[in-house]
């Protein structure tokens, strides 16, 4: 199984696989959803104070703040720019896929 990892911004990854949306946290209803998840103990604060810009919901039911723009996130998700987990065996094995040129 390939994981898929999507920088948040600061460092932080979430697995691209448990992202259901990536909305902008303007809106009311975003706002009390995200006090609810506050309530909850399942909200993830990723913004490392600064302002949020961005708002995960997974499947998981987590919330996540990210100080980075939905469009950049949704743009990391869909545009490959993510970190993958490598497969345990191709680095291992000493594959030909996985060396450099020769």
């Amino acid at each position: 199984m390939d994981i898929r990892l999507i920088n948040i911004g600061f460092g932080n990854i979430v697995s691209a696989q448990r992202i259901v949306a990536i909305v902008s946290p303007d809106s009311a209803p975003i706002k009390r959803m995200i006090g609810e998840a506050r309530d909850q103990g399942v909200l993830i604060d990723a913004t490392y104070g600064r302002r949020t810009r961005a708002v995960i919901f997974t499947d998981s039911e987590h919330v996540i703040l990210s100080a980075v723009q939905p469009e950049t996130v949704a743009h990391r998700l869909g545009n490959r720019e993510v970190l993958h987990d490598p497969a345990p065996d191709a680095a291992e094995d000493g594959d030909a896929s996985t060396q450099g040129p020769s």
